[in-house]
């Protein structure tokens, strides 16, 4: 695989935040695997396989679905910074680990190269492709490939709502809504989903407007009808209004981050405050701040491209296999993949199960290889003792803030 590798260590734009000691990878001609995305879920499964020794590259295309919200929340230990604070930290630990390291690129694409399958008729290798900012481009080999490429949020084009998109403008209320507790609300969905919103905000607010932005249609009405019987008595018993008129713009009229509280504190009150007008003029509505429900898509094209399944829209996984894809060698962790859960604790669990997964696999495939180069005569006692897979889920995973369940297979 020398061939492959375009771009040696030295030629690797290292990332380095802010003072985090950057480590170059092993010389070695391929990774143990490749992780794609240095968010939550991709640094989660960079830190599981540096504890053991696994020599991994992680390249962070600086992209982040979390990165326009002002705090982090629901992360014991980091309750209340910000997501650019979260990376850097956790950067700044993994550079003590001496077999892995991170650039900042986006990978293009990731091809498999074909082979014999190793001894263990399972071994995968593939080319990873990458664009650098400066316009350079390269490509590294992996054993292993992992997804971590996260999901985009489709917004509307409406003036006013990207531009305050994840400051008083939010689709998650465990990230946000604490925040925002006993404020004027406007929730931004269609009317089906208007009721349930409330549901799930029910014990924070008292104080809703849902902008259906005319889809209070009786299609939309049988649809709501269809998935929460009662609907309208519901929203009535939450003092919540329903307000069909088209939305022309949201205009801000406080920031809540302009003041911000003691940084050290996890949780403190936002105070934010817009202003919605109407296509066709009348009467404007102010509300403190906002949850919405918006489509979103994969933000990168390589899965599907390598041939992943799409189940939803996300990245299928099996999740009794690590969250491996149809892809061999190919797994997919995070807001991607089709566990379909969207939360930073959620995605570091994707991250470590995956490491550890991952780990074995490639353990056994190195166990294989071992025992086929010497009759298996040699190393039988250590591929059965050291290399069982439920005692290296054992070691990895100590019952902590990452545990990851069960042994099962």
């Amino acid at each position: 695989m020398k061939n492959v590798l375009a771009l040696g260590a030295a030629a690797l734009p290292l990332l380095c935040l802010a003072g985090a000691a950057a480590v170059a990878p092993r010389d070695e001609p391929t990774y143990d695997a490749v992780i794609i995305g240095g968010g939550p879920s991709g640094l989660s499964a960079l830190s599981g396989l540096a504890r053991v020794r696994r020599n991994v590259l992680l390249i962070d295309s600086g992209e982040y679905r979390n990165g326009p919200t002002r705090h982090m929340h629901d992360v014991i230990g980091f309750d209340g910074v910000t997501p650019a604070y979260y990376r850097w930290a956790a950067r700044q630990q993994l550079s003590h680990y001496g077999t892995v390291s991170a650039i900042n690129g986006t990978v293009t694409s990731v091809e498999p190269v074909p082979g014999d399958g190793g001894s263990s008729g399972a071994e995968t290798l593939f080319r990873v492709l990458t664009t650098f900012a400066n316009g350079t481009a390269g490509a590294v080999g992996a054993r292993k490939v992992v997804l971590a490429t996260g999901l985009r949020d489709l917004l509307p084009a409406t003036p006013g709502i990207a531009e305050n998109w994840g400051k008083g403008i939010f689709w998650c209320p465990w990230c946000d809504g604490h925040e925002h507790a006993d404020q004027a609300l406007g929730l931004l969905a269609p009317l089906r989903e208007a009721a349930g919103l409330v549901r799930e905000i029910a014990t924070l607010n008292s104080d809703f407007v849902a902008l259906v932005n005319g889809t209070d249609t009786p299609a939309q009405r049988a649809a709501a009808d269809a998935s929460f019987p009662g609907w309208e008595r519901y929203l009535a018993l939450h003092n919540a209004t329903v307000e069909n008129r088209t939305i022309a713009s949201v205009t801000r009229l406080r920031d809540g981050g302009a003041d911000p509280a003691d940084p050290s504190l996890p949780t403190a009150p936002e105070l934010d405050r817009f202003r919605i007008d109407f296509v066709g003029g009348g009467p404007s509505v102010e509300r403190d701040a906002f949850f919405t429900s918006f489509p979103d898509e994969q933000r990168s094209d390589v899965g599907p491209a390598l041939g992943v399944q799409l189940w939803g829209g996300r990245l299928a996984v099996d999740p009794t296999r690590g969250l491996v894809t149809n892809v061999l060698g190919v797994y997919a962790v995070g807001d991607a993949n089709s566990d379909n859960v969207t939360n930073v604790p959620h995605a570091l669990f994707t991250g470590k199960r995956t490491a550890v997964y991952l780990h074995v696999q490639l353990a056994r495939e190195e166990a294989a290889r071992e025992l086929a180069a010497s009759n298996g005569t040699v190393l039988a006692t250590r591929a059965a003792a050291e290399l069982d897979p439920r005692a290296i889920w054992e070691q990895m995973n100590p019952r902590g803030l990452l545990y990851a369940g069960e042994f099962d297979q």
